[in-house]
């Protein structure tokens, strides 16, 4: 095994996670259940730390696959720079997701803005994780190129 095929095999969980706690939160905002949003907010938390080694073994994987037949710079290159923003975005839902978990622990109450914010982050992070996903794909894939 090789740092490429630990990419390709913990990759899945910031896309299926951040679509996974989004259905989660969401459920939990319109069941009006706490526990259930806190719920998704823990999960935000889970897939926000998984990332990272996600996002850290993507070089080694590019290092192995680079010179491989039908592989370009172009294909490597988009999938990394959605990569980069992907990152940033699932770290700051997973760290405003962890903000409410403290105010739920410490007042029983997350401020509406911020449940606002992080259905707002969720979409934007399941939406780059996707697109990041999708560009990844590219790279050996050619059938959805």
């Amino acid at each position: 095994m090789n740092w490429a095929h630990v990419h390709l095999i913990i990759n899945h969980f910031p896309v299926i996670g951040s679509i996974f706690s989004l259905a989660l939160f969401a459920y939990g905002v319109i069941a009006k259940s706490d526990e259930i949003k806190k719920l998704g907010l823990a999960v935000f938390v889970l897939i926000a730390l998984i990332t990272v080694p996600v996002y850290l073994t993507g070089g080694a994987a590019e290092k192995t696959v680079k010179n491989l037949p039908g592989v370009t710079d172009a294909f490597i290159g988009r999938h990394e720079e959605l990569a980069s923003l992907a990152m940033v975005v699932i770290e700051l839902l997973g760290a405003m997701a962890a903000v409410g978990l403290f105010l739920y622990r410490r007042s029983g109450v997350m401020p509406r803005w911020l449940l606002v914010m992080i259905l707002i982050g969720a979409l934007v992070a399941v939406s780059a994780a996707g697109l990041t996903a999708n560009l990844g794909g590219q790279i050996r894939h050619t059938e959805i190129r």
